[in-house]
């Protein structure tokens, strides 16, 4: 195989989430979050699993961060955590909650790595969910003072902020099919988690261009860009639809156009929109961040509850059960830079669930992984010959962590984490990245 070829600014991370690595789940002034509780209900998550220790990264960051510079990664993307923070979800600031990621931004920075930091990574004060969470408008508010808090903190040592991470899984996945945290099953309260999370982005970004910072800043999606699965108009209809749905419904708004007419139209769904709210969601954005994993087919289906549905694929999958498609990330970033008008991308999470286990000698030789990311990797670098404006990618994860309702079943990490003990076993794919990074790709 050809080496893998990147321009020499294409920035290198790896990427992780509060609740799914820092442990540390009642130290340090920190309450409850949404996923706490949740993790509380019977069944729903694996073996009721939590994240009050997961890969205790609140004491061992400079150890991860350590081997995050010998692989030579120059940018983690972390995420805040609210309850860490504004234990009470507005009001009081936590200064331990401060030092800590003031802190962990300069360790990075010792390493010359830098500090890309995610606001909201799901994780929700418990509280502001008992005040009806992000159905509620008030949520707005209190993440816009949140924020604001982040920036007025940590400002001077954050080189990269994103606003929220996957609004889709927010919006959908906690309030529509209940599977995530807060488990509710509502269209409803579904349909305006959406707004009201695309509206706390924009009143952040508002926010921050009134500190004078100069870090960019942006958001990042999980775009659901699926194909149809034949070539029947009304296949063609369901993967528009779909998307429309699980994507444009974010995109759009973010970008200036508003929510999309075949969702308010052809499925006669509304938003809770008041006057105003359209222009403060379309702060002007400095890049666009695109978590992917897989891609799926989608048929009309006159029994599904939005016309359409998911459909088998014929692909390699993962321990997810997700389909290997590396062009459906060709698809997406393409469809983007045209919708977007050019702004820049980075991929802020692609990765591989695999079945790793660590050897005598110590050694996680997860080849699977490896084949996915190089795949995503070469597209990758032909989309940016091509004039895709694609700038960094992250891989996900730095560690094997908590995979929300998997718990710890699922092992996304280019490094092995043997949760009894707490000791680190870089994968072969951790090496990968090494090589890769310091421009030694072949295969």
């Amino acid at each position: 195989m050809p080496k893998l070829d990147f321009p020499d600014d294409f920035v290198w991370g790896t990427a992780t989430a509060a609740y799914q690595v820092e442990g540390a789940g009642h130290e340090g002034g920190r309450s409850e979050c949404i996923w706490d509780t949740f993790s509380r209900v019977p069944g729903a998550v694996y073996g009721g699993e939590n994240g009050d220790i997961a890969c205790d990264q609140y004491h061992h960051y400079r150890e991860d961060i350590a081997l995050m510079a010998e692989l030579g990664f120059k940018s983690y993307r972390f995420s805040i955590a609210w309850p860490r923070v504004i234990p009470s979800g507005t009001g009081k600031v936590n200064p331990e909650g401060i030092a800590y990621y003031r802190t962990l931004c300069e360790e990075l920075h010792r390493n010359g790595i830098k500090a890309c930091a995610t606001i909201y990574h799901w994780d929700l004060p418990q509280i502001l969910q008992d005040r009806g969470g992000w159905a509620d408008r008030s949520v707005v508010e209190a993440f816009t003072e949140y924020a604001g808090v982040c920036f007025a903190e940590l400002g001077d040592c954050v080189d990269r902020w994103i606003t929220i991470n996957e609004p889709f899984c927010i919006a959908y996945l906690g309030y529509y099919y209940g599977v995530h945290a807060p488990g509710i099953r509502n269209i409803d309260q579904a349909l305006r988690a959406v707004h009201h999370v695309n509206l706390a982005h924009g009143s952040a970004v508002r926010a921050y261009r009134k500190t004078g910072l100069k870090a960019p800043i942006g958001i990042t999606w999980n775009p659901s860009t699926p194909r149809p699965a034949t070539r029947n108009e009304a296949d063609k209809k369901a993967a528009l639809t779909a998307r429309a749905l699980e994507t444009e419904v974010f995109i759009y708004p973010v970008l200036g156009k508003g929510y999309p007419e075949i969702v308010t139209g052809d499925l006669g769904l509304s938003f809770p929109v008041q006057s105003g709210d359209l222009e403060i969601i379309a702060q002007p954005i400095d890049f666009i961040g695109v978590n992917y994993y897989n891609e799926s087919p989608v048929a009309f289906d006159g029994k599904a509850p939005l016309t359409y549905s998911s459909k088998p694929s014929w692909q390699d999958t993962s321990e997810m059960g997700w389909p290997t498609v590396p062009q459906g990330l060709k698809r997406q970033l393409v469809w983007i830079q045209e919708v977007s008008g050019g702004i820049p991308m980075y991929i802020t999470e692609n990765g591989y669930a695999g079945d790793d286990k660590v050897d005598a000698e110590g050694r996680v030789h997860d080849r699977e992984r490896i084949r996915y990311l190089r795949k995503h990797l070469e597209l990758c670098g032909d989309l940016i010959k091509e004039g895709i404006n694609l700038k960094g990618y992250y891989a996900w994860s730095f560690a094997d962590n908590f995979e929300w309702a998997y718990g710890y079943t699922k092992r996304f990490g280019i490094v092995y984490v043997d949760y009894a003990t707490q000791k680190r076993y870089p994968k072969d794919s951790a090496y990968f990245f090494r090589d890769v990074i310091a421009g030694y790709g072949e295969w």
